[in-house]
């Protein structure tokens, strides 16, 4: 056995130090340092790409949506403020189809599908609350499609229906906002979240709505109240920076080409009449000439009537009873009484008015508006700055005027000052280094990840590689010649170094000698026929035969002298 072993360590060792072994291990090496050097290359080029998985989960969504991550073994990390779970990007989406699949994130928010799972048996007022429940989740969720919302709860209070019109109660609903980082609603959103409430619940007035967002600041407030008119509503503030802004912008743009650019500021207070005025009014016209007005109604009567007339001397005969007529008689007489009355009942020329002053009308402008002083350059080329004269102060003035509806009646005032402007001192501030910017934890591991990369390729190629393929081609051009000079020993014909690599015979004894025998003595030979070759020609055909001769005598000289060839 030994023995046994003994001849396979050989055999071994001779075909590793053959030509062609060593042939095929200079090639496995030469394999190897390559597979090596992309090995590292390729990992120096990999990098941590993760994708963004899910965000703005709950936190019991956080842990489930981790638990089955792991047990997926799907690797992941988390974002720096902790609201986003990132993974591999070759693994985004088959992890969320993996995750959707076992419900996951649930979001908290139970729509209608909470109706799809009622067991048997289930009371009224269970299926009650389900209903209510679902009607909140389905709120919720419409809320939270809202841009500058993050998540949002919505609470309904139904009270139970009731036969008794007094005892008669109206829903009440309460929304809790999480709003968007840096994000906040304007009025008209909030009154949409209200009336959006109020309109998928029946019965529920507006006013019965309550929406605060997660700091706790009532939101809806000011909309119940919106109809107080002790109240300032933010929509009259803005009506009236949007007055004053458009005003400035009217009067800066018609300055501008005529002083420069910069050269006018301009500020507008306007006061506003938000007061709601309404008015009826009846005017009636002095009396006219009454055969030009209508009559309206005529009344006319008229009456005659006629007494007798008791005559006599009066005195105490006429007094005395059965006194004769004729004692005091006088001529008898008749009176007649007439009496006429026309009433002429005219219409009235009356006129009746209702008048109603729009909201939102300017009461009063104050415009105040600084004109820097007018720059002129002399024959010198020296620039001066000079006030504006009174005929130009006034046009601007009138431009001014019609620029805002100046008007007297109102009250409205201009203040026109012509004053130099301060320039703001330049401020030179501080350019940072370009690497400034590129100065952090994540460049520097990249920068070392590259570095380390080039390192170890470099010393692989200069240590490895570099050398097996140097001896390599020392091998190959050894044993080509080693081939060719057994071949033409072998009587190949005058093929030369290069045919004689078809021969047989003696090269491949050649081959399986080792380098460690050509000794000293060989080598100066070798030196001595190297010196005495290069005098022959090479042109001629004397001088090949000379050779090929020679080196079928002897091979390893020649051998030996191919090598210092190389070498040189």
């Amino acid at each position: 056995m030994p023995d046994q072993e003994n001849q396979q360590r050989s055999g071994f060792s001779n075909f590793i130090q053959s030509s062609f072994g060593l042939n095929i291990a200079l090639g496995a090496g030469i394999a190897l340092a390559v597979g090596i050097m992309a090995a590292v290359f390729m990992w120096s080029m990999k990098t941590s790409d993760y994708r963004v998985l899910l965000s703005n989960y709950s936190d019991r969504d956080g842990g489930a949506i981790v638990a089955a991550l792991a047990q997926m073994a799907v690797p992941y990390k988390f974002s720096e403020d902790g609201g986003t779970i990132l993974v591999p990007s070759g693994q985004v989406y088959d992890a969320r189809l993996k995750l959707a699949a076992q419900g996951l994130p649930r979001g908290g928010n139970i729509g209608f599908e909470l109706m799809e799972n009622q067991k048997m048996g289930t009371s009224q007022f269970i299926e009650q609350v389900n209903y209510q429940r679902a009607q909140e989740g389905e709120l919720a969720r419409t809320i939270n499609s809202i841009g500058s919302v993050a998540s949002s709860r919505v609470h309904l209070a139904i009270p139970k229906p009731s036969v008794f019109v007094r005892e008669k109660q109206y829903p009440t609903a309460s929304v809790m906002i999480n709003l968007q980082s840096g994000r906040t609603l304007d009025m008209g959103q909030v009154n949409a979240i209200v009336h959006l409430v109020s309109s998928s619940i029946p019965e529920l007035p507006a006013k019965n709505v309550t929406v605060v967002d997660q700091n706790g600041s009532l939101l809806s407030g000011k909309t119940s109240d919106s109809n107080d008119p002790n109240k300032l509503d933010p929509s009259q503030l803005k009506y009236v920076r949007d007055i004053q802004d458009n005003l400035i912008k009217r009067i800066e743009a018609i300055l501008t080409p005529l002083l420069g650019e910069g050269n006018v500021k301009a500020q507008v207070a306007a006061e506003v009449n938000f007061a709601s005025v309404e008015k009826a009014t009846e005017t009636y016209s002095p009396n006219s000439n009454p055969e030009k007005n209508t009559i309206r109604s005529q009344k006319s009567n008229e009456s005659t009537s006629s007494d007798p007339v008791k005559g006599g001397i009066p005195g105490a005969a006429s007094n005395q009873a059965g006194a004769g007529k004729d004692a005091n008689a006088s001529p008898a007489g008749a009176a007649t009484n007439a009496k006429r009355e026309n009433i002429v009942n005219y219409e009235v020329d009356k006129v009746v008015s209702y008048t109603k002053e729009p909201v939102g009308g300017i009461k009063r402008l104050a415009v105040a508006v600084v004109v820097n002083l007018k720059s002129s350059v002399d024959e010198e080329g020296k620039t001066t700055q000079k006030p504006l004269t009174d005929d130009e102060k006034a046009q601007v003035t009138a431009l001014i005027k019609e620029a805002v509806g100046f008007s007297q009646d109102r009250g409205d005032t201009i203040n026109l000052t012509n004053s130099e402007f301060k320039q703001a001192e330049k401020v030179d501030i501080p350019v940072d280094p370009f690497w400034k910017p590129y100065a952090n934890l994540s460049t520097a591991k990249t920068v070392l990840q590259y570095l380390v990369t080039a390192i170890v390729l470099f010393l692989l190629y200069s240590k490895v590689l570099k050398p097996l393929m140097t001896r390599m081609s020392n091998a190959s051009v050894g044993g080509g010649f080693a081939f060719g000079a057994a071949g033409a020993g072998a009587g190949a014909g005058a093929g030369g170094f290069a045919n004689g690599a078809g021969g047989t015979g003696a090269g491949g004894n050649a081959e399986e000698e080792e380098e460690e025998e050509v000794d000293e003595e060989l080598d100066a030979e070798a030196k001595k026929i190297a010196s005495d070759l290069s005098g022959l020609g090479r042109n001629s055909g004397s001088d090949l035969k000379a050779v090929q001769k020679f080196g079928a005598q002897n091979p390893k000289a020649v051998a030996a002298v191919v090598k210092d060839w190389i070498n040189e």
